[in-house]
């Protein structure tokens, strides 16, 4: 159902014009897809479309398929400029989507099977989450836990960045009790930091554990203290040329190469 749009007035665009990332992720049921191959991903994982914002050029373009698949959903349709103005940026293949939020499981539910779990602590900033995710999926991270104060991996940025890998693994947010919740599911629990008493990554008896969390912190600070003295190893990562350390995202690609289950 196509709805040519001349103004930000209209209803139904609240969420691609009125409600900001915070607002999405607390107030709202609904998350925002970019670009039309990660809304495919999206798509073949299960996720179903509300509405579709895209310039009137995809309408027979790049949102041909989608609009094809779910034909009663409302697609908003403007100018370049107009859908620039009216969501803050120009929108990457010129095409969004609106979908709605799943409902997330618990931590016992996608770790029940799992030998290989990450837990990002912290990290805020939504292009690591996003690089995060699509290293998780595609090294073989099998879940990923979140602490409420990490972004929000279904904002848009992140999602993008992820090139839609966030609806390829299964994700919570961790409790404040998630360190117990995995050792009480036979986890051991490895910290990334650089602390007198780290060891290697390649470290043998941490690569064989059968099951193994790999603890991540924020960009700045890293991992509180508090949270690498409740994990059973600190793990780091060997530098060269006086380099202390690397981007998280960068750190967790190397994590979860390092200590992938063999």
């Amino acid at each position: 159902m196509q709805i040519n749009i001349d103004g930000f007035d209209c209803p139904g665009l609240e969420p691609y014009a009125k409600l900001t990332e915070p607002q999405l992720r607390r107030q709202s049921d609904v998350f925002i897809v970019e670009s039309p191959k990660v809304i495919k991903v999206a798509i073949e994982a299960g996720f179903s479309p509300m509405s579709v914002l895209c310039e009137d050029r995809h309408i027979t373009g790049d949102a041909k398929d989608i609009i094809g698949r779910f034909p009663d959903i409302p697609v908003y349709t403007g100018s370049r400029e107009l859908l620039a103005g009216l969501t803050g940026y120009t929108l990457t293949r010129g095409v969004l989507c609106a979908m709605k939020r799943p409902v997330l499981p618990d931590i016992c539910s996608i770790c029940r099977d799992a030998s290989r779990v990450a837990v990002i602590h912290g990290v805020v900033d939504s292009t690591n989450i996003g690089a995060i995710f699509r290293s998780a999926a595609a090294l073989g991270i099998d879940a990923v836990l979140l602490t409420g104060d990490s972004c929000d991996p279904l904002c848009r940025r992140a999602v993008r960045v992820s090139m839609g890998s966030v609806f390829l693994v299964p994700w919570t947010w961790a409790g404040s009790d998630w360190q117990d919740v995995l050792h009480e599911m036979g986890f051991r629990t490895a910290a990334m930091a650089l602390t007198d008493r780290s060891v290697p990554i390649d470290n043998p008896e941490v690569r064989s554990l059968p099951r193994l969390a790999v603890v991540m912190g924020t960009e700045g600070d890293g991992l509180p203290e508090s949270a690498i003295a409740a994990c059973d190893y600190t793990v780091r990562i060997p530098m060269s040329h006086k380099v202390d350390s690397l981007n998280v995202a960068a750190a967790a690609a190397v994590a979860f190469w390092e200590l992938r289950k063999r």
